[in-house]
């Protein structure tokens, strides 16, 4: 007869296999999944954890971010920083969550979709997934190629095409371990960060009017024009890709299957993002805060070409090396994203349709789903376009989230699949909010669209 203690660590053990229709099948992102060790004391533990949510954290700065920020800071002033610090604290939750199902499961979200729902639901759940990847990386294949532009003069087309350049850095540094690629990651947000850094101290915003922009106001949701911004921030931060990537590479560390194990790998993995998230949201409501102060307060109220706000910043705010920084700042963030927007499509093609090629073929495939497509309306549109093509794929990142948000707070909820690690009502409770909050915003923003 087994003690209390000793049940509840068998049945974790098994949790794995509770409560899902179909097998498993090979883990997610097989090639580095548990490659990376989980030893030594608390702090120890914890230091092997960071990482993931800094990778998760690149899509809250991505070139789409920039887009829908210098829009809206320039049109609007500081008014929608508070939809960064929401759409901030949505993603904190909604990330934790993966976390939470990963470690509870030892699945993906993709993979939890494909083993709980029947085909003709997990099919269409797949086409969102991939459609929303796309969106993601029209988006960071126009900032990387903007970047180079912006930098070195080198063609639009021909940036395009060298974003798809980023495939073999990823097997590269993945062949050599995974941490190489976190620690890149992390190098280049710390670029970025200085960049903006200085950039800020050059424009010298005002601070009482900022401060105010955190506090909600209802003209957000009743004026069209600022709804459409809006929910393009909410779409550029609490991106549908980000959730399936993180609950796939947070099983890259080797931690426990006991229950004690897992919910200490649970709480270091929400330190994790958590943390990494804050620090994401400073570098999203920078890239505002230096449209406001410079475009908004020199009445550019219509900024929105990454290429325009470079060419605007020498003049507004007096200093030949504010547009080298943005340019910097600009080609780091779209590096970053493609690199984890990479990840991300590997996750989900494996996730959803269970399939077994080499490593490489894999990303090789996943990689030309979504830039083929990207490269093609990128050099379709041409540079003079970029700013509204940007803008629209984080509106179309909203309207897909739904179909990521519903599912993963579905299964975390769920006891016969989580177990012990089930969520706790409030956090259910406050994830079905966000949830539904997101789908009414969605629906009021398509209702604008239809009736405008």
């Amino acid at each position: 007869m087994l003690k209390r203690a000793d049940q509840g660590i068998a049945i974790d053990a098994i949790d794995g296999s509770r409560g899902w229709r179909r097998a498993r099948g090979e883990a997610a992102l097989s090639d580095v999944h548990r490659t990376i060790s989980v030893q030594g004391t608390n702090v120890r533990r914890l230091a092997a954890f960071l990482g993931p949510g800094y990778l998760v954290a690149v899509g809250y700065m991505d070139p789409g971010n920039w887009a829908t920020s210098l829009a809206g800071g320039s049109k609007f002033g500081y008014t929608l920083l508070v939809v960064a610090l929401i759409s901030n604290v949505m993603a904190i939750v909604l990330q934790a969550l993966c976390a939470r199902l990963a470690i509870a499961s030892g699945r993906d979200l993709a993979q939890a979709c494909r083993d709980a729902y029947p085909r003709w639901a997990a099919y269409p759940l797949w086409a969102a997934a991939e459609f929303a990847i796309i969106a993601t990386d029209i988006a960071e294949v126009i900032g990387t190629a903007i970047g180079l532009n912006l930098l070195f003069n080198i063609p639009l087309e021909i940036g395009v095409l060298l974003t798809a350049l980023d495939v073999f850095l990823i097997l590269y540094l993945q062949r050599i371990g995974f941490r190489y690629l976190e620690a890149l990651i992390i190098t280049l947000l710390g670029v970025i960060a200085a960049c903006f850094a200085v950039q800020i101290a050059l424009a010298n915003p005002e601070w009482g009017p900022l401060i105010r922009g955190f506090a909600p106001t209802t003209e957000i949701v009743t004026n069209p024009d600022m709804l459409y911004l809006a929910m393009g921030i909410i779409g550029a931060t609490v991106m549908p890709h980000n959730l399936y990537l993180h609950s796939a590479i947070v099983q890259t560390r080797a931690y426990g299957h006991t229950t004690p194990e897992k919910r200490q790998a649970l709480k270091f993995a929400t330190i994790d993002s958590t943390v990494a998230l804050m620090f994401a949201l400073v570098i999203n409501a920078s890239i505002l805060i230096l449209a406001a102060a410079s475009f908004y307060k020199a009445g550019q109220t219509d900024v929105v070409e990454l290429g325009q706000a470079q060419a605007l910043l020498h003049p507004l705010l007096g200093s030949a090396i504010a547009p080298t920084l943005f340019g910097i700042a600009l080609l780091c963030c779209g590096l970053n994203s493609t690199v984890t927007a990479t990840l991300a499509g590997q996750a989900v093609m494996e996730g959803f349709l269970d399939i077994r090629l080499p490593p490489w073929l894999r990303r090789l495939t996943t990689r030309a789903i979504a830039i083929i497509p990207a490269a093609g309306v990128t050099i379709f549109y041409g540079a003079q376009e970029t700013g509204k093509l940007l803008i629209l794929t984080q509106v179309i990142l909203s309207l897909q989230l739904p179909f990521a948000v519903v599912p993963l707070v579905q299964f975390t909820a769920d006891r016969a699949k989580m177990g012990s690690l089930t969520s706790p009502k409030w956090l259910t409770a406050f994830a079905g909010l966000i949830a539904a909050f997101i789908i009414a915003l969605n629906a009021k923003l398509i209702w604008d669209q239809v009736v405008g």
